[in-house]
């Protein structure tokens, strides 16, 4: 008997012995109750989907007489033991997913000359060693997600040679050292998204990489989702950690441009450079040991919808460029080493105090500590404030503040008040008393105006 599909997915079977068809294309067992060890289907299969069960076994060897498998996605299961090492030979094989199962053992080295492998998830693992070299030689691979397992070794910077390569995740392993760059002279043309995080990556922020990184520094609108054989394919994933949660990314991994650096031992100052990376619209580069300044070249990054630096020993202030960033829905600041003012601006508005806790120089609204140096007026206004330099010559303007402060506290203590500030030489912290009171008075009068304005407008619509 053949078939060309056979989906029976989403069901409650509970064991598939045998696949009793002698010619079959598609099998999709997906989401069902199958326990025990993995079915070997027909050797005519080219696209084995079942995940999402409780298949708890080694991987039969036997999987490997399928040669003209395309896709095999065996996630989400409870399978153990080693990965079959001849999976690496099979050159039709263009998605390989074996993510969250436990597996163990080394990945294999067989990945061969002529591989046509684009997708290879095994996130969610206990895989061991070192990153496979061989894995090079899979020049058509655009997501590689290795997240998740006990991998060792130092970054594998020949990656960078894959030219299609979307999707890099090395997150939460045990990788270590700095990264390196090669004299490869255009790497990683294409990548998205880099995920490091949680590992013990250390030294500076590599400058020489994200001064190639081509894909993350100009926005394609034309960019357009990963095709493969047959377009029947549609779920790669990747979790990413953005505004604070970690999220699942499903089919649309082309549309998310993430630099994820955080949990490292990363030291120095964050490269200038980083404000190119224009179409970046998740970086996190929290929890590492990074100094210095925020760079006003962030200021640049229009695309910018997450940014954390917590957790590091940055200082100085927070550049005012930021302010001007309106996609930035989620920020992160705390415990650093930061001091001045918070910038001010329609997004800044929005942050809660928590995104600034640990910075005990700061100052300014929402923190409790008011900003001295800065006049708070409508939502719509500017920010103005006075310049620290103190001068003789500002006696006349001296007047008129004394004067403003005289207007609402009594002629008296208006007149008062002018005498000592220039006889004490224009104290600035006297000046900045009589703006915030000026400041208070001007809204008190608003805010009368507007319920006088409510009043008659009840009277006139009560009539």
């Amino acid at each position: 008997m053949s078939l060309i599909t056979l989906n029976i997915s989403h069901n409650m079977l509970t064991s598939v012995d045998t696949i009793p068809l002698q010619i079959v294309y598609t099998i999709d067992l997906r989401s069902n109750l199958l326990q025990g060890s993995l079915a070997i289907p027909p050797n005519s299969t080219t696209f084995f989907f079942i995940s999402y069960n409780y298949l708890s076994e080694e991987i039969p060897s036997d999987i490997c007489n399928l040669t003209s498998l395309v896709m095999l996605d065996l996630a989400r299961n409870n399978l153990r033991g080693e990965i079959p090492p001849c999976l690496g030979k099979i050159t039709a094989l263009q998605v390989l997913d074996m993510r969250h199962n436990n597996l163990s053992g080394n990945i294999p080295t067989t990945f061969s000359n002529g591989s046509s492998l684009s997708s290879l998830n095994l996130h969610g693992n206990k895989l061991e060693g070192k990153i496979p070299q061989s894995l090079a030689n899979c020049k058509n691979l655009q997501l590689l997600d290795l997240g998740n397992n006990n991998l060792s070794g130092t970054f594998p910077v020949w990656l960078g040679a894959l030219p299609d390569l979307l999707v890099l995740s090395l997150r939460s392993n045990k990788l270590h050292g700095p990264i390196r760059t090669s004299r490869i002279e255009n790497m990683f043309p294409e990548l998205r998204i880099i995920d490091l995080s949680y590992n013990a990556f250390s030294g500076n922020l590599p400058s020489s990489l994200f001064q190639h990184l081509k894909a993350m520094r100009t926005i394609d609108p034309s960019m357009g989702a990963p095709r493969y054989h047959g377009d029947t394919y549609n779920e790669d994933s990747i979790t990413v950690a953005t505004k604070g949660f970690y999220r699942e990314i499903v089919r649309i991994l082309y549309l998310y441009t993430v630099i994820d650096l955080s949990s490292n031992k990363f030291r120095g100052q964050i490269p200038s450079i980083m404000g190119d990376l224009i179409a970046v619209h998740i970086m996190n580069l929290s929890h590492n040991g990074l100094q210095g300044h925020i760079p006003s070249s962030f200021g640049d990054l229009s695309s910018f919808e997450s940014l954390d630096l917590s957790g590091n020993q940055l200082s100085g202030e927070i550049p005012q460029q930021l302010a001007s960033l309106t996609y930035l829905s989620f920020l992160n600041l705390s415990h650093n080493h930061l001091q001045g003012c918070i910038p001010q601006g329609p997004q800044f508005h929005t942050y809660e105090s928590n995104s600034y806790e640990g910075n005990d120089g700061l100052r300014g609204f929402p923190i409790s500590k008011s900003c001295g140096d800065a006049r708070v007026l409508d939502t719509n206004d500017t920010l103005s404030g006075l310049d620290d330099e103190e001068s003789n010559s500002d006696v006349q303007s001296d007047f008129w503040k004394g004067a403003l402060m005289g207007y609402g506290s009594g002629l008296c203590i208006g007149l008062s008040i002018i005498y000592f500030m220039i006889s004490t030489g224009k104290p600035i912290w006297l000046a900045r008393i009589i703006i915030e009171m000026e400041h208070k008075i001007i809204m008190g009068r608003r805010k009368k105006q507007r319920r006088q304005r409510n009043y008659r407008r009840r009277n006139i619509n009560h009539f």
